[in-house]
């Protein structure tokens, strides 16, 4: 899960924590990526406005690495305009989710993502 917000990072983890998920959590893109590089993660759940590096610059970054680029990207974010959902799935993107978001939603996706069933 990255995201530069606690909040959203600590009800996301209880979330997913209670569906069964273990998660790790980043602030940016820059710690997701030092955390990519010792654990490859199953699904990373990014936001879009991050500082130091944003959601789209790590899709690019994990998308032009091979040892990266099959990892499945749900991104969460709170900007839902067409462009930003279009340039997200060109990136390779596989879910764009707009905030709020259904948790239901988000647990299936991830689940499909990861080849599990939802609970």
């Amino acid at each position: 899960m990255v995201d530069d917000s606690l909040t959203v990072r600590k009800f996301t983890t209880r979330l997913l924590a209670r569906e069964g998920f273990g998660v790790a959590t980043a602030r940016d893109g820059v710690e997701a990526l030092d955390q990519v590089r010792v654990a490859l993660p199953d699904v990373i759940l990014l936001d879009i406005e991050m500082p130091r590096m944003d959601g789209f610059e790590l899709t690019r970054v994990l998308h032009s690495d091979p040892r990266t680029a099959g990892i499945p990207i749900i991104m969460i974010t709170s900007r839902t305009a067409e462009k930003h959902r279009q340039y997200a799935m060109d990136l390779g993107v596989r879910v764009y989710l707009g905030k709020p978001y259904s948790e239901r939603d988000l647990v299936t996706h991830i689940a499909h993502c990861t080849e599990r069933r939802a609970a």
